[in-house]
Formats: structure tokens, sequence, C-alpha cells
């Protein structure tokens, strides 16, 4: 079974994308499809490349049993669209940044917001704990994204199978 290639991406890549993919690996080993997804993050601006995830994420993360300490900040290059199945930005600036990034013919349905999975919660976006605090909730938020988005690549890739 061919693998899919998840990309996460926030403002800086040191809040919300992080605690995603850390989350949505979680997600995955607890499943045990580790062979079935490539999971990254980054972010649309670089002011943090190379830095590691806001300790708030890291300490939320902690809190509820993922590590982020190995992740690093990046910075979204042509090359993630080439290489991602899915990219799953955490609110409607990162989603339009990442349209107006995409190269000419980039399959418009390959991104979408992560709350887009969510069917249990009335908001759209994922808010910046990184200007308004509230680690703990937008980790929630992002766990609800992400289990439904996973759902939603089961069932795709078992339709398709």
């Amino acid at each position: 079974m061919r693998e899919t290639s998840v990309l996460f991406v926030c403002l800086g890549n040191i809040c919300r994308s992080p605690l995603a993919e850390g989350i949505f690996i979680a997600q995955v080993k607890r499943l045990g499809f580790e062979s079935r997804f490539h999971v990254d993050s980054c972010g649309t601006g670089g002011w943090h490349a190379g830095e590691p995830p806001h300790a708030g994420s890291i300490a939320i993360a902690r809190k509820r049993g993922i590590d982020l300490s190995k992740q690093r900040s990046r910075k979204l290059v042509q090359d993630d669209f080439s290489a991602a199945d899915w990219i799953i930005a955490m609110d409607a600036s990162n989603e339009s940044d990442l349209r107006d990034a995409a190269p000419k013919g980039f399959p418009p349905t390959r991104i979408a917001r992560l709350l887009d999975f969510a069917s249990d919660t009335p908001r759209q976006d994922v808010p910046d704990p990184y200007y308004e605090g509230g680690f703990d909730r937008v980790f929630d938020l992002i766990e609800t994204g992400c289990s439904g988005l996973l759902e939603h690549l089961i069932d795709e890739s078992e339709a398709s199978a």
C-alpha cells in the first residue's frame, strides 16, 4: 500500500502545526499504521526556522503523552507541493497563503483546513496560541481535527484499494 504524505501548516511552525504533527503521528501509531503515513509540518513564514516548538506546545503535548522535542521549525518550500498528498492548514489565512504559493495546476482539493475534518466543532480555524494562549483548547481542537482527518484518509485509502 502506498504511503500517504500529510503536511500540517501554520504561520511560524512553532505552535499549531508541530502539535498537529505530533498528535497525528501518535494517532497513527495507536492504530499501528506507521508505514501508511509520512507526516511533517512547516510554516508559511520562516521567522522561526531551526527553532524547537513553542514552550507552550511542548508542555501541553508532554502533559498529554506526546514528545515534540525533536521537531524543528521550517518554512514551506515549493517541493512540499509535490511531496505532500495532503496539505493541511490551521486557519483561513494559512490556507489562503498556501493556495497563493501553490504551483500552477496544483489540485486545489489537496489543500484543506484541519477543522474541515472535525465534525463536533463549529470552529473553522484553530486559534494561534502564540498570540492568544489557550494551549489546552488548541490541543483539543487539533486532536479532534486530526482524528477526523485520519478517519477520512483511512476511508479514502480503503475505498481506492
